[in-house]
């Protein structure tokens, strides 16, 4: 069982001690991974990245997120194939549909390619990862954006967390065609939101740096399209 006690002292160390650098580096790194080692994820490690998902902000704190956690065994094989099928048909509409095999797709040395190439071997090895999580919102008020929002700030802190301890995570939409069937295999009920796939393990690459657009693209001054002079020296 996870040692709350150890997770308050966690959370009741000051600001002040903060490793700032070290927080910005795990954010500056985080990126999704999607391939793993077979290694099984200690329970200790994993409880302490649900208590992390635990402590994001949420609507009211009404705290309306749950977690069903699957570690790789015989007794959940037939959860993990089904969604393993359900990912690979997914990934197979998305890639005919967005022609992620066409072009520079088709080599294997191009972003392009290397995205495409990452993206199938995770549906194909879905089976063999070491932690599969389905991420709930309890219904406590009518489904809406801003109710939903709830959910996301967990997650990321989940991943955040695995970062830090040397795992590495993504989180998938790919159940949604399946999602009542899939409800069913788990009763889970059925006001109750499935709002995403959490994959965990050590990471069979490495992460970050992220390839991301530079602030001055995409944060503006007061008005829309502003350019926000004050960003400076830190616009990349």
């Amino acid at each position: 069982m996870a040692d709350e006690r150890a997770f308050a002292e966690l959370a009741a160390d000051p600001a002040d001690s903060i490793d700032a650098r070290a927080v910005l580096a795990a954010i500056g790194t985080t990126r999704s991974i999607r391939r793993y080692k077979p290694d099984p994820v200690p329970d200790g490690d994993l409880a302490t990245m649900l208590w992390a998902a635990t402590r994001a902000p949420n609507a009211s704190n009404t705290q309306p997120v749950r977690f069903i956690v699957f570690r790789r065994s015989e007794t959940n094989l037939n959860v993990r194939h089904f969604l393993g099928e359900a990912f690979r048909a997914y990934w197979d509409g998305k890639a005919a549909k967005e022609r992620w095999w066409e072009g520079s797709g088709a080599q294997a040395d191009t972003p392009k390619g290397r995205a495409a190439r990452t993206m199938q071997h995770y549906v194909d090895h879905f089976e063999e990862i070491p932690v599969v999580i389905l991420v709930c919102l309890l219904p406590l008020r009518p489904i809406d954006p801003f109710y939903v929002g709830s959910v996301y700030p967990a997650c990321q802190n989940l991943l955040l967390a695995a970062r830090a301890l040397g795992y590495g995570g993504t989180l998938a939409m790919f159940h949604r065609p399946v999602e009542k069937e899939l409800k069913a295999m788990v009763d889970i009920p059925d006001e109750v939101f499935l709002a995403g796939v959490i994959t965990l393990g050590r990471p069979a690459g490495r992460h970050g740096p992220l390839r991301r657009k530079p602030l001055a693209d995409v944060v503006f001054d007061e008005r829309w399209g502003e350019e926000a002079g004050w960003l400076g020296g830190s616009s990349r």
